[in-house]
């Protein structure tokens, strides 16, 4: 017996649902995907990371979002839950909720086993057509590596990796820096994990 196919489902009926679930889903091309939890370490090194980027950007008109905050791609449709985005300036939403995101200047992804292809690859993507983002970071979760992807005037994007505690890497979106040690120091990569259940 072949499995019933799955209900498809506009952006609007995507939201409704969404909006009343009590677990996040994301949401490309009529189907919703639901998300798992993180791992320890996955989240100590989000932490670690808003509250460096929120230390240097509470005097200016940025705001530091972690996974609670949805982003649309509107060039694509997707629907997302980055694991952090800052926007500086205005924020623009989608509708009158005032709940989905869509002109962040920086998205930050923190990689795990299940989603490092995805957000390497196809996430990817998708977020270099989001116009007012001009830079992409990874932090990845079993080792010390840092890379960030910034925009070019000319539309190609350039790679600047950083893998040892003392390196820093300038982040020019958002006019601050990232402090390698201060997102790694005594970070216990043998407690990496994580799982997320991605768009095919």
């Amino acid at each position: 017996m072949s499995a019933l196919p799955k209900p498809f489902l506009t952006p609007e009926q995507y939201l409704e649902i969404e909006r009343a679930a009590e677990f996040r889903s994301e949401y490309f091309q009529g189907e919703m995907f639901a998300m798992a939890g993180a791992g320890w370490v996955h989240n100590q090194i989000v932490w670690r990371a808003v509250r460096h980027f929120g230390n240097q950007l509470a005097s200016r008109r940025c705001e530091v979002m972690t996974a609670d905050q949805r982003v649309r791609v509107n060039a694509t449709g997707l629907f997302v839950y980055p694991d952090i985005v800052v926007v500086c300036g205005k924020p623009q939403f989608t509708e009158n909720q005032f709940d989905t995101l869509v002109n962040p200047n920086m998205i930050v992804e923190v990689l795990s086993p299940s989603t490092e292809s995805y957000d390497r690859g196809r996430k990817f993507e998708h977020y270099r057509l989001i116009e007012s983002c001009s830079e992409y970071l990874l932090l990845s979760t079993d080792r010390i590596s840092a890379e960030l992807f910034t925009r070019q005037t000319d539309g190609r994007w350039l790679l600047t990796a950083a893998t040892r505690m003392e390196d820093t890497l300038e982040l020019q979106s958002v006019s601050c820096e990232l402090s390698v040690g201060a997102i790694y120091d005594g970070v216990d990569f043998a407690g990496h994990s994580a799982e997320t259940t991605l768009p095919a």
